[in-house]
């Protein structure tokens, strides 16, 4: 690495507002700046992040300097500035689902050797699964986990309650597909909710990466094959999407919203359950019609648990477990697959090979690890940290709304799988989301969509052994 100490003043940073709430700024004008890029929420928490850092370590005279950049640009502009080779900015907030194309092009630091002491305890003590997605495939570490994300299904305790059932146990003891469908059907028919079970089906990277994998890996199935697959032997790996699980899984979705009377519905799931809506619906989307009481359950990410579980909405009645389970895992047709499997998403820290001043952020990045720094990101925006055992601890327990739900979540976090985000994932991608959207719109068959997606994806794979050699 190389680089000279940069000393500069950062902007007065005042109260602000970030994923909905508001704090207090710290105001710090003197000392080393070090440049972080994140999103706009995180520049308007500036002062209440530089606070959290310096509560966690950091030394008084380093101030981090927070740059915005949208989530859709990112990764173009990271590529940009990398590629360039410029100083500024130290410290990069990368996708787990697009950080691997940063490893292969060399354009991150690596983390066992520029901080040997930090990525040992990264790899013994955080989520598996985070890790593997910061990773190279020289089994170096390039980036420090900064919180990990991963599906939960939400539901209506009072409401199951009331239509008879017990949801005791299910915190931790996933249920299979059959059984939580049948009692979405009854809740819904008992209550006066509209739907028994809403998600996100729209034709964007969600689909792809993490509702349709859950529901293929809950079955067993893959894109490609064994886990081991996932991040790496590409156009070496066999593209497995034609196989019973994915139909099952495209099948069982159908169910989902077109009910027992679509001719490709899977017989063990009772409905319909969703509206047709949710082929338009995203995550905020979606959430906004459970938050309004229209479903009994409902599939988002952990930020979603701190809306739905506050006071003002659904408090304790909010009940959050796994995602259910098609078969178990020793039934699965792929190794690594089936049983409860949550999509995995989340960000990590990346340090830039050329940063102005290299020691100052590898002190940020030390801070940004810190157990006080991930529970503050945990109780005010519902950031979960990426170590499990900070879950068990009291210090989680004790944290508002989050804290009633922590033994589910270090249980999802445990059972995630990353989306195969390899260097071809940007291609694949976006094959994978039509051809499943034009399954769960009923424009092709499961089975047929499922043949043609096998035809593109076996191309791309081609085409990628064949640009290497």
């Amino acid at each position: 690495m190389r680089g000279a100490a940069a000393t500069g003043a950062a902007a007065g940073l005042a109260g602000c507002t970030f994923a909905g709430r508001t704090f207090g700024g710290s105001g710090r004008t003197e000392g080393t700046v070090v440049q972080f890029v994140a999103d706009s929420g995180a520049k308007e928490a500036s002062g209440d992040i530089n606070d959290a850092l310096h509560e966690a370590g950091l030394s008084s005279d380093i101030t981090v300097e927070i740059l915005p950049v949208t989530s859709s640009t990112a990764q173009q502009q990271y590529s940009q500035w990398l590629s360039a080779g410029l100083e500024q900015p130290s410290l990069l907030r990368m996708d787990s689902g697009w950080t691997i194309p940063f490893i292969l092009r060399d354009q991150v630091a690596n983390l066992d050797e520029e901080m040997p002491d930090l990525a040992k305890r990264v790899k013994e003590n955080y989520f598996q699964a985070s890790v593997a997605t910061a990773s190279g495939p020289d089994g170096g570490l390039y980036g420090v986990p900064l919180f990990t994300d991963f599906g939960l299904t939400l539901y209506r305790k009072d409401l199951v309650e009331q239509a008879g059932f017990d949801p005791s146990g299910w915190a931790t003891n996933p249920l299979s597909w059959p059984r939580f469908a049948e009692i979405a059907k009854q809740t819904m028919d008992q209550s006066d909710t509209d739907y028994g079970y809403t998600f996100q089906a729209a034709v964007y990277e969600g689909l792809s990466c993490c509702t349709f994998n859950e529901w293929m890996a809950s079955w067993g199935g893959s894109y490609f094959g064994a886990r081991k697959n996932l991040l790496q032997n590409v156009g070496e790996r066999p593209v497995t999407v034609e196989s019973d699980p994915t139909v099952k899984a495209a099948r069982m979705a159908r169910s989902f919203i077109h009910g027992p009377d679509d001719e490709h519905a899977l017989d063990s799931i009772p409905g319909p359950l969703a509206p047709q809506a949710v082929l338009q619906w995203e995550e905020d989307s979606s959430l906004s019609s459970f938050m309004n009481g229209d479903s009994v359950a409902h599939r988002n990410w952990p930020y979603s648990v701190l809306s739905a579980g506050a006071e003002e909405a659904f408090g304790e009645n909010l009940g959050v477990m796994p995602m259910p389970f098609g078969v178990r895992p020793d039934n699965a047709q792929f190794e690594g697959m089936g049983g409860s499997v949550s999509a995995l998403g989340g960000w990590h820290v990346t340090l830039n090979p050329n940063a102005r001043n290299p020691e100052a952020a590898k002190e940020v990045l030390r801070a940004m690890s810190r157990d006080s720094f991930y529970l503050k990101l945990m109780e005010v925006i519902g950031y979960v940290p990426p170590k499990p055992d900070l879950l068990d601890s009291q210090e989680a327990r004790n944290i508002d709304v989050m804290g009633r739900y922590v033994d589910t979540l270090k249980f999802a976090g445990q059972h995630a799988v990353p989306r195969p985000a390899t260097v071809v994932w940007p291609i694949e991608s976006p094959r994978i989301t039509q051809q499943v959207s034009a399954t769960l719109s009923r424009d092709k068959t499961p089975q047929g969509a499922m043949s043609d997606l096998k035809e593109l994806l076996v191309q791309i794979e081609n085409s990628a052994t064949e640009n290497q050699s």
